[in-house]
């Protein structure tokens, strides 16, 4: 088999669902520049923010594809491409530019602590990555026991909102805590339908998600929900920021994913289902940066 390419390296980041860690960072920024001075922007800390954000789930994502793929979990995966699943890049390898990823994540997190003197973001900065390890790392990994929906609500939903919006404006307002939750519940509906496709390779593997556990109808129901809710936000938002409207396109996206989990019969729709959840996700946070820009 020949070895992993470029563009292999490139799926295994799963670069479609970035928008997860970009969203966050938009909504936060947004919120900040409300609670900041006319004028007043820390560019600098808003691109340090993007950079552990992004830096954090991409180096989540090769740690994922490294412990799964030495469990044997990707043996039998039907969905997007593993690196170590599939033979083409050595455990090792991927571990490394896992763990890579994550130092670049620490270093940019120790200068934005530098820069803000908030030195608690170094503890903060600590369990993020560690959590972001133990997700499918180590003996007992919680993604392993249904609470990889609490991970990623908690850090790509509050923890990288509300922290994108302190560090810029030291403070936490309403636009901060309603975006957080919004991008957090359409972070938690892309994991869903990712483990909906998976319900069966988990299953016999032993990896006990949410979606095993509560089983494919339920698991649907629960993913239509966490991706349509945030809308109700938004047009809560709207009320005050009438930009925020501009939310409501992510729909255009929303309705046909949630169709489409709602009918889904094979592995290739719940992956296009995925990829339009990040759409959703990326819309919304560009939404609301403007809205709250404005």
């Amino acid at each position: 088999m020949r070895p992993a390419t470029f563009g292999d390296w490139i799926a295994g980041a799963r670069v479609f669902t970035l928008s997860m860690s970009i969203s966050p960072v938009l909504v936060g920024t947004g919120a900040a520049a409300v609670a900041n001075d006319p004028g007043e922007f820390h560019w600098v800390r808003a691109l340090l923010c993007l950079v552990i954000a992004v830096s954090l789930q991409i180096g989540v994502n090769y740690a994922n594809d490294y412990s799964d793929g030495i469990r044997g979990t990707d043996e039998h995966r039907v969905g997007p491409f593993r690196l170590v699943g599939s033979g083409k890049a050595r455990p090792k390898t991927v571990l490394i530019v896992a763990l890579s990823f994550f130092g670049i994540a620490a270093v940019a997190g120790l200068i934005l602590t530098i820069i803000t003197a908030q030195w608690w973001l170094l503890a903060v900065g600590a369990v993020a990555i560690l959590a972001a390890w133990f997700y499918t790392g180590g003996r007992r990994p919680y993604g392993y026991n249904a609470l990889g929906e609490v991970f990623v609500f908690v850090f790509f939903g509050l923890v990288a909102t509300l922290g994108t919006a302190f560090v810029q404006s030291f403070t936490l307002n309403q636009e901060a805590w309603l975006g957080a939750i919004g991008v957090g519940l359409i972070s938690v509906a892309t994991l869903v339908v990712n483990n909906i496709r998976d319900i069966a390779q988990d299953k016999a593997a032993g990896k006990r998600t949410l979606t095993v556990l509560l089983g494919p109808t339920p698991s649907k129901v629960f993913y239509i929900v966490c991706l349509l809710a945030p809308f109700g936000i938004a047009v809560w938002l709207a009320v005050f920021y009438p930009i925020a409207w501009f939310a409501l396109f992510g729909l255009l996206a929303a309705l046909p994913a949630a169709l489409i989990v709602a009918t889904a019969r094979t592995a290739r729709e719940f992956v296009l289902a995925l990829k339009l959840s990040g759409l959703v996700q990326l819309l919304f946070g560009v939404a609301l940066l403007w809205a709250f820009w404005k």
